[in-house]
């Protein structure tokens, strides 16, 4: 057991050296040249942007000459379109330097389209508690997948194996990849060589990895394109742009919330959505909007509610949020809009005076029917108000207003 920890901290500390290159320079010559290996971190949705970044590593990592290609993948599902998850698949099984997989650390899973094209790979590496499969229908052609991959096509279809179990199928060579280091020094040309660490033999690497990932403006638009974030920035985007639309002018809020829009438009264009259910998170905006007018929920606020819950349960085909996602989105909404919006409306469009003492005595109409609670509109605005008799106003009834209490008024009718 020591001897196994001794080796795992060797490899650990062979790969603290370089561990951020963006690209790989052509391998120098000369006989202390061990080579480098081109890890490439792989999470997430495998989406265009992510397609992208490893075709074109692994062409630099041919033309550096590099020992191998390793990705490090942990990813629900590939979203490009099923040609470019063959040319992908293709790439990797054609290119001219071995492309391995391992999928990890514990915990990671490759699953859908994503478990397919670790099957164009080889070799193969899952980390003891990581997950493959559920790969559904082959849509790789089964020349570019391994045999064993094939033969174990019906199995991982519809369920997923651990590490033992990829192990017994011959997916993998061996179950003992715990970290990537642990699958690096197996890897056919990556160099170690043994010291002696108190007392005992341990295999240190030569072979220099160079670990790459995608750039910072890349990864905006990979984060971007993930389930929960394009949902997140579509209601975000329509609250702030409802938020500006019963103010003055256009502030941070709107460009705020229009940004908001394009980048959820840029995610669920590439994410499977359901446009009716897109339709009804907008139609729920909608529901809300119009009661902001009245400051009072009402009906078209629980439209509201209802068509941004269950916008929200179905927005995504084959994928589900996750209930922080739904509670942030679906609870900050609903008190964003029934709560605090009207209430900063009101506080927008009030007087920047200090003290409401100048309304008292102000006429005014009632909106809707006030018994004892409604709403009245003084001065063009309209406030929540609660009549002080026992005789309720009716709509469109004049009013006074006879007291403030803070966003609340007091109002008695201005006849009778």
């Amino acid at each position: 057991m020591l001897a196994t920890a001794l080796t795992m901290l060797a490899v650990v500390l062979g790969l603290a050296g370089p561990v951020a290159a963006r690209s790989l320079a052509p391998a120098q010559s000369g006989g202390d040249d061990a080579g480098r290996v081109s890890i490439l971190k792989v999470e997430g949705l495998i989406d265009p942007v992510m397609a992208d970044f490893i075709e074109r590593s692994v062409h630099a990592g041919e033309d550096a000459g590099v020992v191998a290609v390793v990705l490090q993948l942990d990813s629900a599902d590939a979203v490009v379109d099923d040609d470019v998850l063959v040319d992908l698949a293709r790439t990797i099984h054609d290119a001219e330097v071995p492309v391995a997989v391992w999928v990890g650390p514990s915990g990671s899973s490759a699953r859908g389209k994503a478990a397919q094209l670790v099957g164009a790979a080889d070799p193969i590496g899952i980390a003891p508690g990581a997950r493959l499969g559920k790969t559904g229908p082959l849509v790789i052609p089964e020349e570019l997948l391994s045999p064993a991959f094939v033969d174990a096509a019906d199995r991982l279809e519809g369920g997923t194996v651990n590490a033992a179990e990829a192990a017994e199928l011959g997916i993998v060579e061996t179950e003992d990849a715990p970290v990537i280091g642990e699958f690096l020094i197996d890897l056919p040309g990556f160099e170690t060589k043994t010291v002696k660490v108190e007392g005992r033999t341990v295999r240190q690497p030569v072979t220099t990895p160079v670990f790459s990932s995608l750039s910072v403006d890349k990864q905006l638009f990979h984060t971007v394109a993930s389930p929960a974030a394009a949902y997140l920035l579509l209601v975000i985007g329509l609250g702030l742009i409802i938020f500006e639309f019963f103010t003055a002018g256009v502030g941070v809020a709107g460009l705020v919330g229009a940004g908001s829009l394009v980048l959820s438009c840029y995610g669920l264009a590439i994410l499977p959505v359901r446009p009716w259910a897109v339709a009804l998170l907008v139609l729920a905006m909608f529901g809300f909007a119009v009661d902001v007018q009245t400051g009072v929920p009402r009906l078209w606020s629980g439209i509201g509610f209802v068509s941004l819950l269950i916008g929200s349960l179905t927005l995504y085909d084959g994928f589900s949020l996750s209930w922080i996602t739904l509670l942030v989105g679906i609870g900050g909404t609903t008190l964003a809009m029934v709560g605090g919006m009207p209430a900063m409306v009101r506080t927008r469009f009030s007087t920047p005076t200090i003290g409401r003492e100048w309304m008292i005595g102000e006429e005014g109409e009632a909106v809707t029917n006030i018994s004892p609670d409604g709403v009245v509109r003084v001065r063009g605005a309209l406030w929540r108000a609660r009549t002080n008799r026992a005789t309720p106003i009716d709509l469109r009834d004049a009013i006074r207003v006879v007291e403030v209490d803070g966003l609340l008024l007091e109002v008695e009718p201005l006849e009778g």
